[in-house]
């Protein structure tokens, strides 16, 4: 959607790219620090993603253009 690298991610939140990459192959909820997916989470949402259901239904993301 945003056509990011695991790069761009990582510098917009503030993320290391090895934690990026380890994240991206991950299935289910990740397993990380909660205030590094909150980072991650706010970079998205900063760029025009918005998060849509919940883990457990119907998981899901858009778009918004602005």
């Amino acid at each position: 959607m945003l056509r990011w690298s695991s790069a761009d991610l990582s510098a917009k939140a503030g993320v290391g790219t090895a934690t990026i990459k380890r994240l991206e192959v991950q299935v289910g909820i990740p397993s990380v620090n909660t205030r590094t997916l909150i980072s991650i989470k706010e970079a998205l949402e900063q760029a025009g993603i918005e998060f849509t259901g919940d883990p457990d239904n119907s998981p899901g993301v858009c778009l918004i253009k602005r």
